[in-house]
Protein backbone atom coordinates (compact mmCIF):
# COMPACT_ATOMS: atom_id res chain seq x y z
CA UNK A 1 0.00 0.00 0.00
CA UNK A 2 1.42 3.58 -0.65
CA UNK A 3 2.44 5.50 2.25
CA UNK A 4 0.70 7.99 1.59
CA UNK A 5 -2.83 6.60 2.11
CA UNK A 6 -4.03 6.24 5.99
CA UNK A 7 -3.51 2.63 7.15
CA UNK A 8 -7.04 1.28 8.07
CA UNK A 9 -7.46 1.89 11.87
CA UNK A 10 -7.66 -2.24 12.90
CA UNK A 11 -8.42 -4.00 16.84
CA UNK A 12 -4.41 -4.08 17.48
CA UNK A 13 -4.32 -0.27 16.41
CA UNK A 14 -7.18 0.85 18.69
CA UNK A 15 -6.01 -1.28 21.45
CA UNK A 16 -2.72 0.72 21.32
CA UNK A 17 -4.20 3.46 21.51
CA UNK A 18 -6.64 2.84 24.35
CA UNK A 19 -3.06 1.52 26.07
CA UNK A 20 -1.80 4.88 25.61
CA UNK A 21 -4.42 6.95 26.65
CA UNK A 22 -4.36 4.98 30.34
CA UNK A 23 -0.26 5.10 30.54
CA UNK A 24 -0.81 8.81 29.95
CA UNK A 25 -3.66 9.01 33.03
CA UNK A 26 -1.80 6.77 35.41
CA UNK A 27 1.55 7.91 34.86
CA UNK A 28 -0.17 11.73 35.63
CA UNK A 29 -2.04 10.22 38.64
CA UNK A 30 1.24 8.83 39.77
CA UNK A 31 3.11 12.25 39.38
CA UNK A 32 1.00 13.99 41.61
CA UNK A 33 1.19 11.31 43.85
CA UNK A 34 4.34 12.00 44.25
CA UNK A 35 4.17 15.41 44.25
CA UNK A 36 1.83 15.44 47.27
CA UNK A 37 3.66 12.61 49.05
CA UNK A 38 6.83 14.97 48.86
CA UNK A 39 5.66 18.03 49.91
CA UNK A 40 2.51 17.35 51.73
CA UNK A 41 3.31 13.75 53.20
CA UNK A 42 7.00 14.46 54.08
CA UNK A 43 8.33 10.95 51.98
CA UNK A 44 11.75 10.19 51.68
CA UNK A 45 11.83 9.40 48.37
CA UNK A 46 14.65 9.75 45.68
CA UNK A 47 12.96 12.63 43.73
CA UNK A 48 15.74 12.32 40.88
CA UNK A 49 15.25 8.65 40.16
CA UNK A 50 11.23 8.56 40.39
CA UNK A 51 11.01 12.02 38.39
CA UNK A 52 13.13 10.25 35.61
CA UNK A 53 11.36 7.21 35.61
CA UNK A 54 8.28 8.77 35.00
CA UNK A 55 9.95 11.21 32.38
CA UNK A 56 10.81 7.99 30.32
CA UNK A 57 7.65 6.63 30.74
CA UNK A 58 6.44 10.09 29.10
CA UNK A 59 8.93 9.55 26.54
CA UNK A 60 7.55 5.93 25.77
CA UNK A 61 3.82 7.54 25.27
CA UNK A 62 5.41 10.45 22.91
CA UNK A 63 7.06 7.97 20.86
CA UNK A 64 3.98 5.29 20.36
CA UNK A 65 1.70 8.10 19.60
CA UNK A 66 4.25 9.59 16.93
CA UNK A 67 4.33 5.77 15.70
CA UNK A 68 0.78 5.65 15.65
CA UNK A 69 0.79 7.94 12.78
CA UNK A 70 2.93 5.69 10.42
CA UNK A 71 1.22 3.23 8.01
CA UNK A 72 2.36 0.16 9.69
CA UNK A 73 -0.39 -2.57 11.27
CA UNK A 74 0.24 -3.09 15.09
CA UNK A 75 1.74 -6.63 15.70
CA UNK A 76 0.96 -8.85 18.40
CA UNK A 77 4.22 -8.70 19.50
CA UNK A 78 4.81 -5.24 19.22
CA UNK A 79 1.63 -4.88 21.95
CA UNK A 80 3.31 -7.16 24.31
CA UNK A 81 6.05 -5.06 24.18
CA UNK A 82 4.87 -2.06 25.15
CA UNK A 83 2.84 -4.26 27.86
CA UNK A 84 6.18 -5.53 29.49
CA UNK A 85 7.42 -1.89 29.12
CA UNK A 86 4.70 -1.13 31.40
CA UNK A 87 5.80 -3.90 34.07
CA UNK A 88 9.10 -2.27 33.85
CA UNK A 89 8.07 1.13 34.20
CA UNK A 90 6.06 0.30 37.46
CA UNK A 91 9.05 -1.58 38.79
CA UNK A 92 11.60 0.93 38.72
CA UNK A 93 9.05 3.16 40.28
CA UNK A 94 7.52 0.71 43.09
CA UNK A 95 11.24 -0.38 43.90
CA UNK A 96 11.76 3.75 44.72
CA UNK A 97 8.75 4.41 46.44
CA UNK A 98 8.73 1.78 49.16
CA UNK A 99 8.67 -1.75 47.31
CA UNK A 100 5.86 -4.78 48.02
CA UNK A 101 4.42 -1.72 51.12
CA UNK A 102 3.54 0.93 48.52
CA UNK A 103 -0.77 0.42 48.23
CA UNK A 104 -0.61 1.40 44.73
CA UNK A 105 1.39 -2.29 44.42
CA UNK A 106 -1.95 -4.09 42.84
CA UNK A 107 -2.00 -1.75 40.29
CA UNK A 108 0.15 -4.63 38.28
CA UNK A 109 -3.60 -6.21 37.50
CA UNK A 110 -4.44 -3.40 34.86
CA UNK A 111 -1.42 -4.53 32.33
CA UNK A 112 -2.48 -8.35 33.33
CA UNK A 113 -5.80 -7.50 32.49
CA UNK A 114 -5.10 -5.67 29.07
CA UNK A 115 -3.28 -8.76 28.24
CA UNK A 116 -5.64 -11.34 28.70
CA UNK A 117 -8.55 -9.29 26.92
CA UNK A 118 -6.58 -8.49 23.57
CA UNK A 119 -3.25 -10.71 23.39
CA UNK A 120 -3.26 -13.99 22.75
CA UNK A 121 -3.00 -17.06 25.41
CA UNK A 122 0.97 -17.44 25.56
CA UNK A 123 1.34 -13.72 25.74
CA UNK A 124 -1.15 -13.04 28.55
CA UNK A 125 0.81 -15.38 30.95
CA UNK A 126 4.11 -14.02 29.81
CA UNK A 127 2.42 -10.51 31.64
CA UNK A 128 1.27 -12.14 34.35
CA UNK A 129 4.59 -14.30 35.07
CA UNK A 130 6.68 -11.13 34.64
CA UNK A 131 4.22 -9.23 36.76
CA UNK A 132 4.31 -11.72 39.88
CA UNK A 133 8.61 -11.61 39.23
CA UNK A 134 8.68 -8.12 39.79
CA UNK A 135 6.54 -8.15 42.77
CA UNK A 136 8.17 -10.88 44.41
CA UNK A 137 11.61 -9.36 43.82
CA UNK A 138 9.99 -5.84 45.01
CA UNK A 139 9.18 -8.02 48.24
CA UNK A 140 13.26 -8.63 49.01
CA UNK A 141 14.95 -5.80 47.29
CA UNK A 142 12.84 -2.29 47.48
CA UNK A 143 13.64 1.59 48.81
CA UNK A 144 12.01 1.73 52.35
CA UNK A 145 9.82 4.66 52.42
CA UNK A 146 8.96 4.68 56.89
CA UNK A 147 5.35 6.29 56.20
CA UNK A 148 4.40 3.30 54.44
CA UNK A 149 5.60 0.40 56.80
CA UNK A 150 3.37 -1.93 58.10
CA UNK A 151 2.34 -2.38 62.53
CA UNK A 152 4.67 -5.21 63.25
CA UNK A 153 6.48 -5.41 60.55
CA UNK A 154 9.86 -6.74 62.19
CA UNK A 155 11.02 -8.99 59.28
CA UNK A 156 10.92 -8.22 56.11
CA UNK A 157 8.64 -10.16 54.95
CA UNK A 158 5.39 -9.42 57.77
CA UNK A 159 2.37 -11.73 57.46
CA UNK A 160 0.47 -8.48 56.34
CA UNK A 161 2.97 -8.27 53.22
CA UNK A 162 3.36 -11.84 52.07
CA UNK A 163 -0.23 -12.52 52.59
CA UNK A 164 -0.72 -9.37 49.80
CA UNK A 165 1.59 -11.47 47.47
CA UNK A 166 -0.46 -14.78 47.68
CA UNK A 167 -3.61 -12.55 47.14
CA UNK A 168 -2.28 -10.69 44.08
CA UNK A 169 -0.67 -14.30 42.65
CA UNK A 170 -4.09 -15.60 42.93
CA UNK A 171 -5.84 -12.67 42.27
CA UNK A 172 -3.24 -12.65 38.49
CA UNK A 173 -3.85 -15.95 37.57
CA UNK A 174 -7.60 -15.71 37.70
CA UNK A 175 -7.86 -12.56 36.21
CA UNK A 176 -5.53 -13.74 33.31
CA UNK A 177 -7.33 -17.48 32.87
CA UNK A 178 -10.89 -16.02 32.98
CA UNK A 179 -10.85 -12.63 30.99
CA UNK A 180 -9.08 -14.61 28.01
CA UNK A 181 -11.58 -17.10 28.55
CA UNK A 182 -14.64 -14.28 28.29
CA UNK A 183 -12.69 -12.40 25.53
CA UNK A 184 -11.84 -15.33 23.39
CA UNK A 185 -15.95 -16.45 23.29
CA UNK A 186 -16.69 -12.93 22.42
CA UNK A 187 -14.13 -12.87 19.92
CA UNK A 188 -15.47 -16.03 18.41
CA UNK A 189 -19.22 -14.98 18.55
CA UNK A 190 -18.19 -11.83 17.01
CA UNK A 191 -16.59 -13.59 14.10
CA UNK A 192 -19.57 -15.84 13.58
CA UNK A 193 -21.70 -12.97 13.52
CA UNK A 194 -20.13 -11.07 11.22
CA UNK A 195 -19.46 -14.32 8.73
CA UNK A 196 -23.56 -14.84 9.17
CA UNK A 197 -24.40 -11.16 8.01
CA UNK A 198 -22.07 -11.34 5.11
CA UNK A 199 -23.40 -14.58 3.75
CA UNK A 200 -26.71 -13.40 4.42
CA UNK A 201 -26.16 -9.85 2.69
CA UNK A 202 -24.27 -11.93 -0.05
CA UNK A 203 -27.28 -14.19 -0.45
CA UNK A 204 -29.41 -11.49 -0.26
CA UNK A 205 -27.58 -9.52 -3.43
CA UNK A 206 -27.16 -13.22 -5.24
CA UNK A 207 -31.22 -13.50 -4.67
CA UNK A 208 -31.79 -9.95 -6.01
CA UNK A 209 -29.24 -10.49 -9.16
CA UNK A 210 -31.20 -13.74 -10.21
CA UNK A 211 -34.53 -12.15 -9.64
CA UNK A 212 -33.06 -9.53 -12.47
CA UNK A 213 -31.74 -11.69 -14.65
CA UNK A 214 -35.19 -14.16 -14.44
CA UNK A 215 -37.18 -10.91 -15.07
CA UNK A 216 -35.10 -9.76 -17.88
CA UNK A 217 -34.60 -13.18 -19.39
CA UNK A 218 -38.54 -12.79 -19.39
CA UNK A 219 -38.92 -9.47 -20.89
CA UNK A 220 -35.91 -9.68 -23.54
CA UNK A 221 -38.18 -12.82 -25.50
CA UNK A 222 -40.74 -10.58 -26.93
CA UNK A 223 -38.38 -8.40 -28.53
CA UNK A 224 -36.38 -10.96 -29.65
CA UNK A 225 -39.60 -12.64 -31.30
CA UNK A 226 -40.52 -9.39 -32.72
CA UNK A 227 -37.18 -8.64 -33.95
CA UNK A 228 -37.30 -12.45 -35.71
CA UNK A 229 -40.49 -11.55 -37.59
CA UNK A 230 -39.45 -8.18 -38.69
CA UNK A 231 -35.73 -10.06 -40.10
CA UNK A 232 -38.23 -12.25 -41.56
CA UNK A 233 -40.18 -9.96 -43.54
CA UNK A 234 -37.05 -7.55 -44.55
CA UNK A 235 -35.79 -10.19 -45.92
CA UNK A 236 -38.31 -11.65 -48.21
CA UNK A 237 -38.05 -7.29 -49.31
CA UNK A 238 -34.49 -7.25 -49.77
CA UNK A 239 -34.84 -10.90 -52.32
CA UNK A 240 -33.06 -8.21 -54.94
CA UNK A 241 -30.14 -6.80 -52.96
CA UNK A 242 -27.76 -9.56 -51.94
CA UNK A 243 -25.38 -7.48 -50.03
CA UNK A 244 -29.04 -6.44 -47.48
CA UNK A 245 -30.05 -9.87 -47.65
CA UNK A 246 -26.50 -11.20 -46.11
CA UNK A 247 -26.70 -8.31 -43.53
CA UNK A 248 -30.42 -9.14 -42.88
CA UNK A 249 -29.71 -13.02 -42.44
CA UNK A 250 -26.26 -11.97 -39.64
CA UNK A 251 -29.07 -10.10 -37.69
CA UNK A 252 -31.47 -13.29 -37.69
CA UNK A 253 -28.40 -15.59 -36.37
CA UNK A 254 -27.58 -13.45 -33.91
CA UNK A 255 -30.92 -12.74 -32.73
CA UNK A 256 -31.45 -16.69 -32.78
CA UNK A 257 -28.40 -17.29 -30.52
CA UNK A 258 -29.92 -14.47 -28.26
CA UNK A 259 -33.35 -16.69 -28.07
CA UNK A 260 -31.15 -20.02 -27.23
CA UNK A 261 -29.32 -18.58 -25.09
CA UNK A 262 -32.38 -17.39 -22.75
CA UNK A 263 -33.54 -20.49 -23.42
CA UNK A 264 -30.59 -22.49 -22.12
CA UNK A 265 -30.35 -20.51 -19.28
CA UNK A 266 -33.90 -21.34 -18.20
CA UNK A 267 -33.32 -25.00 -19.08
CA UNK A 268 -30.00 -25.07 -16.92
CA UNK A 269 -31.46 -23.20 -13.74
CA UNK A 270 -34.76 -25.56 -13.89
CA UNK A 271 -32.41 -28.82 -13.96
CA UNK A 272 -30.23 -27.35 -11.48
CA UNK A 273 -32.66 -27.13 -9.02
CA UNK A 274 -33.46 -30.75 -9.15
CA UNK A 275 -29.73 -32.03 -9.85
CA UNK A 276 -26.62 -32.60 -7.39
CA UNK A 277 -22.99 -31.55 -8.43
CA UNK A 278 -21.50 -34.09 -10.55
CA UNK A 279 -18.11 -35.68 -8.59
CA UNK A 280 -15.33 -35.97 -11.77
CA UNK A 281 -11.65 -35.63 -11.80
CA UNK A 282 -10.35 -32.09 -11.39
CA UNK A 283 -7.86 -32.13 -14.35
CA UNK A 284 -10.46 -33.76 -16.54
CA UNK A 285 -12.88 -31.27 -15.53
CA UNK A 286 -10.54 -27.98 -15.34
CA UNK A 287 -8.62 -29.52 -19.14
CA UNK A 288 -12.73 -29.79 -20.43
CA UNK A 289 -13.70 -25.52 -19.03
CA UNK A 290 -9.92 -24.31 -20.29
CA UNK A 291 -10.99 -26.08 -23.53
CA UNK A 292 -14.35 -24.51 -23.96
CA UNK A 293 -13.16 -20.96 -22.60
CA UNK A 294 -10.86 -20.97 -25.45
CA UNK A 295 -13.03 -21.26 -28.03
CA UNK A 296 -14.66 -18.10 -26.84
CA UNK A 297 -11.12 -16.67 -26.55
CA UNK A 298 -9.66 -17.79 -29.30
CA UNK A 299 -7.14 -14.70 -29.02
CA UNK A 300 -5.48 -15.78 -25.93
CA UNK A 301 -2.66 -17.95 -25.16
CA UNK A 302 -2.26 -19.85 -22.40
CA UNK A 303 -0.11 -22.77 -20.01
CA UNK A 304 -1.85 -25.38 -18.32
CA UNK A 305 0.39 -26.61 -15.32
CA UNK A 306 -0.82 -29.69 -13.64
CA UNK A 307 0.88 -30.77 -10.09
CA UNK A 308 3.60 -33.92 -10.40
CA UNK A 309 1.32 -35.32 -7.19
CA UNK A 310 0.35 -38.97 -6.66
CA UNK A 311 -3.34 -40.01 -6.92
CA UNK A 312 -5.98 -38.11 -8.25
CA UNK A 313 -7.78 -34.90 -7.29
CA UNK A 314 -12.05 -35.12 -7.34
CA UNK A 315 -14.01 -31.80 -7.57
CA UNK A 316 -17.95 -31.99 -7.00
CA UNK A 317 -18.80 -29.43 -9.40
CA UNK A 318 -21.77 -28.55 -11.71
CA UNK A 319 -22.29 -25.81 -14.89
CA UNK A 320 -22.54 -22.70 -11.98
CA UNK A 321 -18.83 -23.84 -10.93
CA UNK A 322 -17.98 -24.05 -14.88
CA UNK A 323 -19.03 -20.49 -15.37
CA UNK A 324 -17.20 -19.20 -12.16
CA UNK A 325 -13.97 -20.13 -13.14
CA UNK A 326 -15.09 -18.84 -16.94
CA UNK A 327 -15.68 -15.67 -15.30
CA UNK A 328 -11.81 -15.44 -13.64
CA UNK A 329 -10.32 -17.04 -16.86
CA UNK A 330 -11.96 -14.38 -18.90
CA UNK A 331 -10.77 -11.20 -16.07
CA UNK A 332 -7.20 -12.90 -16.78
CA UNK A 333 -7.32 -12.49 -20.34
CA UNK A 334 -9.25 -8.97 -20.34
CA UNK A 335 -5.96 -8.24 -18.37
CA UNK A 336 -3.77 -9.37 -20.78
CA UNK A 337 -4.35 -12.24 -23.13
CA UNK A 338 -0.88 -12.95 -23.68
CA UNK A 339 0.63 -15.45 -21.35
CA UNK A 340 -2.32 -16.56 -19.25
CA UNK A 341 -0.81 -19.43 -16.49
CA UNK A 342 -2.69 -21.93 -15.06
CA UNK A 343 -2.34 -23.95 -12.45
CA UNK A 344 -4.04 -27.34 -10.55
CA UNK A 345 -2.35 -28.50 -7.33
CA UNK A 346 -4.22 -30.55 -4.55
CA UNK A 347 -3.64 -31.34 -0.89
CA UNK A 348 -5.21 -34.05 1.35
CA UNK A 349 -7.89 -32.19 1.60
CA UNK A 350 -8.16 -29.46 -1.30
CA UNK A 351 -7.96 -28.55 -4.77
CA UNK A 352 -6.40 -25.08 -5.17
CA UNK A 353 -6.34 -23.38 -9.11
CA UNK A 354 -4.34 -20.81 -10.22
CA UNK A 355 -4.63 -18.57 -12.87
CA UNK A 356 -2.16 -15.94 -13.49
CA UNK A 357 -2.11 -12.89 -15.89
CA UNK A 358 0.70 -10.63 -16.66
CA UNK A 359 -1.88 -7.32 -16.47
CA UNK A 360 -1.28 -4.29 -14.74
CA UNK A 361 -2.52 -5.94 -11.18
CA UNK A 362 -4.99 -5.53 -8.91
CA UNK A 363 -5.28 -1.62 -6.82
CA UNK A 364 -4.82 -2.30 -3.37
CA UNK A 365 -7.79 0.60 -2.33
CA UNK A 366 -10.15 -2.32 -3.98
CA UNK A 367 -7.99 -5.53 -3.20
CA UNK A 368 -10.41 -6.31 -0.50
CA UNK A 369 -13.48 -5.13 -1.68
CA UNK A 370 -13.64 -7.60 -4.90
CA UNK A 371 -16.15 -10.00 -4.82
CA UNK A 372 -18.04 -8.15 -1.84
CA UNK A 373 -19.57 -5.70 -3.74
CA UNK A 374 -20.04 -4.84 -7.29
CA UNK A 375 -16.82 -3.51 -7.51
CA UNK A 376 -15.00 -3.97 -10.93
CA UNK A 377 -11.11 -3.91 -12.01
CA UNK A 378 -12.53 -2.86 -15.75
CA UNK A 379 -13.21 0.76 -16.65
CA UNK A 380 -16.70 -0.53 -18.34
CA UNK A 381 -17.16 -3.61 -15.93
CA UNK A 382 -20.04 -3.69 -13.27
CA UNK A 383 -18.39 -6.37 -10.55
CA UNK A 384 -21.40 -8.47 -10.96
CA UNK A 385 -19.53 -11.52 -12.63
CA UNK A 386 -16.36 -11.54 -9.89
CA UNK A 387 -19.59 -11.20 -7.39
CA UNK A 388 -21.57 -14.07 -8.69
CA UNK A 389 -18.35 -16.31 -8.89
CA UNK A 390 -16.88 -15.25 -5.14
CA UNK A 391 -20.98 -16.46 -4.15
CA UNK A 392 -20.67 -19.70 -6.32
CA UNK A 393 -17.55 -20.61 -5.20
CA UNK A 394 -17.95 -20.06 -1.34
CA UNK A 395 -21.60 -21.96 -1.87
CA UNK A 396 -19.00 -25.09 -2.91
CA UNK A 397 -17.11 -24.62 0.13
CA UNK A 398 -14.12 -23.15 -1.64
CA UNK A 399 -12.77 -19.25 -1.43
CA UNK A 400 -11.43 -16.82 -4.10
CA UNK A 401 -8.06 -14.67 -3.06
CA UNK A 402 -6.39 -12.49 -5.51
CA UNK A 403 -2.86 -11.00 -5.22
CA UNK A 404 -0.63 -8.76 -6.85
CA UNK A 405 2.29 -11.22 -8.61
CA UNK A 406 5.71 -9.64 -7.38
CA UNK A 407 6.85 -10.30 -10.66
CA UNK A 408 3.97 -8.14 -12.19
CA UNK A 409 0.31 -8.97 -12.75
CA UNK A 410 -2.42 -10.57 -10.83
CA UNK A 411 -2.29 -14.29 -9.23
CA UNK A 412 -6.17 -15.65 -8.53
CA UNK A 413 -6.01 -18.43 -6.14
CA UNK A 414 -9.48 -20.68 -6.64
CA UNK A 415 -9.12 -23.20 -3.37
CA UNK A 416 -12.13 -26.14 -3.53
CA UNK A 417 -12.51 -28.97 -0.95
CA UNK A 418 -11.34 -31.89 -2.26
CA UNK A 419 -14.59 -35.00 -2.98
CA UNK A 420 -14.27 -38.97 -2.02
CA UNK A 421 -15.24 -40.76 -5.35
CA UNK A 422 -16.72 -44.66 -5.14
Amino acid sequence: MPTELPLPLSTPNRNLVRLTIVRGITWTGFLIAIIVGVKFLSFELPVPEVVSVVLAMGLLNIATWWRLGRPRAVQHLEYLLHLLADVVGLTLLFYFSGGSTNPFITYYLVPITIAAATLPWRHAWIIAGCAMAAYSFLMIDYHPIPQLGHINSGSPLSLHVLGMWVNFGMSAGLVTFFIYKMAHALRRRDQALSRTREAALRNEQVLAVATQAAGTAHELGTPLSTMAVLLKDMQQEAKDDPERQEDIELLRQQVDICKSRLQHLVSQADRRRMAEPEVLDAETWLSGVVQRWLVLRPDVSHRLDIAGRRGRPWLAVDATLDQALTNLLNNAADANPEGVAIGLDWHSDRVVIDIRDHGPGVAMSIADQLGDTFISTKSKGMGIGLFLTHATINRFGGGVSLYNHPEGGTLTEVTLPRAGAD
